[in-house]
């Protein structure tokens, strides 16, 4: 079959044209060849950004069987795409984010759930608060103009080799470390997190098959306890988790998701249930899940390429840890 990816050098992107290319599939790029330019040297690549009209002129009479968008955050620019290939691409799947939900205020909510809105539509400053919203708007636009062939995805924590965010990179990276680690509330707190390959597999079969509609697609929820036990197995690491109370973290100012990546603690009423969404959808229409261990072992053999100087965008500096691991001690006696 014959792919047209919007963008597609960067992580999901980048995922789901390896896993094309493996399928023996024709894949062509569209970007504005910024990101990782030479990532895909034999590929053809149309450079353009699809905000300029004369850029999405240049996939003017090409046929495609399906797009997929993994990088709109923006409904006038989804639109802007939407409009130029309606008629010349047969599917199109768009990756969302469960964080278009309205609140994650009760757990296992479904893909019926309402979406967030927002007062003014027309906002283009993608923020903590406008994100979720500005996807699912996105969502709309996709859905209204490919009626009956499109796909939305509903992404919850993506993870694996290339991850730009560097969240759930931190737990793999301090567990290797070694030594005693602060963790959050209890091992059985719930997470949620899925492969970014296993997310781009699921994907390409749905577009092929062109399947419509909307689906959470992330992991089934694991205790943290497991997701610690993963990473002990896949380094051969003895460091141990310290687990320390909600309140005692938020009391010592350690940022939820960010400085301890998958924590979202219960007083966060609209978020604390972010982790606990329902996949059945997904997992009825064929999603499978590699075990956390072979992601870990990946996503190390990466880390392990990058320069020694990288400095992580997420998790707690070691200085912190230590200050409240101690505070934490004396409180416990």
């Amino acid at each position: 079959m014959k792919w047209l990816v919007i963008g597609g050098t960067r992580f999901l992107g980048r995922a789901l044209v390896e896993r094309a290319i493996d399928g023996g599939h024709d894949v062509t790029l569209f970007n504005r060849g910024v990101s990782g330019p030479d990532v895909f040297p034999d590929l053809e690549t149309i450079t353009g950004d699809r905000t300029n009209p004369d850029d999405l002129a240049k996939l003017a009479g090409r046929q495609w069987d399906a797009v997929f968008d993994p990088s709109g955050y923006l409904p006038g620019v989804v639109r802007q795409s939407v409009d130029a290939l309606r008629d010349s691409v047969g599917h199109y799947t768009f990756i969302s984010s469960i964080s278009a939900y309205r609140d994650f205020s009760q757990p296992g909510l479904d893909e019926t759930y309402p979406v967030g809105t927002l007062d003014d539509p027309s906002v283009t400053e993608v923020t903590g608060e406008t994100y979720g919203p500005l996807k699912a708007l996105c969502e709309q636009v996709v859905a209204e103009g490919f009626t009956g062939r499109s796909l939305n995805v509903r992404a919850g924590l993506i993870i694996g080799p290339y991850d730009p965010t560097d969240r759930f990179t931190y737990w793999a990276t301090r567990i290797q470390r070694g030594g005693d680690f602060l963790a959050p509330e209890s091992p059985a707190y719930q997470v949620q997190a899925i492969d970014v390959r296993d997310i781009a597999d699921w994907a390409l079969r749905m577009a092929q098959a062109g399947t419509a509609g909307t689906f959470n697609v992330t992991s089934e929820h694991m205790p943290f306890g497991a997701v610690v036990e993963a990473i002990q197995q896949a380094t051969g690491s003895s460091a141990m988790p310290v687990y320390v109370d909600a309140q005692f973290l938020i009391d010592n100012d350690v940022q939820m998701w960010m400085e301890l990546p998958l924590w979202i603690p219960e007083s966060e009423a609209g978020f604390a249930h972010m982790s606990k969404v329902s996949v059945k959808r997904a997992f009825d229409a064929g999603l499978r899940t590699r075990p956390l261990v072979d992601t870990v072992r990946d996503l190390l053999a990466w880390t392990a390429t990058r320069p020694v100087d990288y400095a992580p965008k997420a998790g707690l500096a070691a200085d912190k840890e230590a200050r409240i691991l101690d505070l934490w001690r004396v409180r416990q006696g």
